[in-house]
């Protein structure tokens, strides 16, 4: 199935280290909350949300990533995931403010 957008938030949580970990900052909750407003609208068959590991962003954490655009985002807070459904995803206009030019290093 080909989507029109997918989006990866990473659920990633590393172990025995004080670094900051996307998964330890709501990468699940991103996760669940993108998929209720993905089927509240019955997107299903357009847009799909997935968790994924390490994004290489965890300094910028919580991160996650649209295709086919490629826009970054970090500091991704569970009160930003309404804006980006609607901005992005549905509107196709990216969330500036959000928005990563580049993914940071570990």
């Amino acid at each position: 199935m080909k989507y029109r957008k997918r989006l990866f938030i990473c659920t990633n949580q590393r172990a025995n280290t004080d670094k900051k970990s996307c998964g330890t900052e709501q990468g699940e909750a991103l996760v669940a909350r993108f998929k209720e407003l993905i089927k509240a609208h019955k997107l299903q068959i357009d847009i799909r949300a997935q968790k994924t590991a390490c994004l290489d962003a965890c300094l910028q954490g919580p991160s996650l990533v649209v295709y086919p655009e490629a826009v970054w985002y970090g500091g991704v807070q569970l009160e930003d995931v309404e804006e980006i459904f609607e901005q992005h995803l549905v509107n196709n206009q990216p969330v500036e403010r959000l928005r990563l030019s580049f993914p940071a290093k570990l």
